[in-house]
Order: structure tokens, then C-alpha cells, then sequence
């Protein structure tokens, strides 16, 4: 797989579509907002491209893992035990009982569950990894871009402090060559009277 590289990029990213509403947003002073502009566009960019590039079968593993990973599953799961074993073990039922108490067929169950799910989950979390890779490359190259931003303001900032005491210098100057003229001017005045 090819990377890109990040580093004249980051501009070129467009992260907002409406120019008017991030300039309008600097203007209010709501850097949060702008920030939250950039993240959204950003994550929405890679979702597109991660829609774009992934197959099907990849996004089905990606929803088994999801599903095989939450809360909803362990309950529902627990509940499909607790009733099969409930089930396999009341005496009410005990003509219709398939799995006796030691659960052989429940353990099978299980074991092919497991033999599956766990693949299926490495191979999204390799997914998620490789997303999570590529955002990683996005954060660096906008932390970058923000850092040469930062060096190019203080640069600027300093050009101008650098111009400012050469103009001080220059007024000081000046200032010394007027009170050497006053002074001379009112010595030649003191003179002629």
C-alpha cells in the first residue's frame, strides 16, 4: 500500500466546503467551532474512503465484531444459555429435553462460536488499526501545519519587533539630530542678542 505524503497536503485537504462559514466563525473568535468543523469533516472523509475501499464481506466482520463486542450481545446470549439450560434440565420437559446435563451439544455450540467470532474480530480490530493508522497521519500532518503556522507567526512577529526598534532607533535618532539643532539654534540666538 502506497502512503501519501501529508506534508504540503493539509491545505489541500478541503475541510469545509462553505469558506463563508469558517471565515464567519474566525471572525466570532469560536476556534472550538472551527476545530469541531475540521474533525467532523475529516472523520467524514475517512468514513467515505473507508466505505469506498472496504468490501462487503469486510463490513459484514466489521458488524459481527460490533455486535459480538456490545452489551446487547452478552445479554441476549446469556439469556439463549440460561433457557437452554434451563430448558434441558426441568423435569416438566423432560421428553423434549436434546442436550442432557452435561451440554455436549451446548459446548459444541460454543466452541464453533468461538472458533469464528475470534477471527472475525482480529480481522476488524487489523481493520481498525489500519483507520486508525490513517487518522493518526491526518492528526500529524494538521499538528504539523499548525506548528509551521505557529513558526511562521512568530517569525513575522519577530520581523516586526525587529522593525519596530529599528524605527525606534531611527526616531531616537532623529530626536538627538532635532535637540542638537534646537540647541544650536538657540545658542546662535543667544549669540546674536
Amino acid at each position: 500500500m502506497k502512503q501519501k505524503h501529508y506534508k504540503n497536503q493539509p491545505s489541500a485537504i478541503k475541510l469545509s466546503h462553505d469558506g463563508n462559514k469558517v471565515a464567519a466563525l474566525m471572525e466570532s473568535g469560536r476556534v472550538d467551532e472551527i476545530v469541531a468543523e475540521y474533525k467532523r469533516t475529516i472523520l467524514n472523509r475517512i468514513d467515505d474512503e473507508y466505505n469506498k475501499n472496504t468490501k462487503f464481506s469486510n463490513k459484514v466482520a466489521d458488524q459481527i465484531a460490533q455486535f459480538g463486542g456490545s452489551w446487547k450481545f452478552i445479554i441476549i446470549f446469556g439469556i439463549i444459555l440460561f433457557m437452554w439450560m434451563l430448558f434441558n434440565t426441568l423435569a416438566l420437559t423432560k421428553s423434549f429435553h436434546f442436550d442432557e446435563a452435561p451440554f455436549i451439544l451446548l459446548n459444541l455450540c460454543l466452541s464453533f462460536l468461538a472458533a469464528f467470532q475470534a477471527p472475525i474480530i482480529m480481522m476488524s480490530q487489523n481493520r481498525q488499526a489500519a483507520r486508525d493508522k490513517n487518522e493518526s497521519i491526518v492528526n500529524f500532518a494538521i499538528n504539523y501545519r499548525a506548528e509551521e503556522e505557529v513558526d511562521d507567526m512568530q517569525g513575522h512577529l519577530h520581523r516586526i519587533e525587529e522593525d519596530e526598534m529599528k524605527r525606534f532607533e531611527y526616531l531616537e535618532n532623529e530626536l538627538k539630530t532635532v535637540k542638537k539643532l534646537l540647541l544650536s539654534i538657540e545658542s546662535e540666538i543667544k549669540k546674536s542678542k
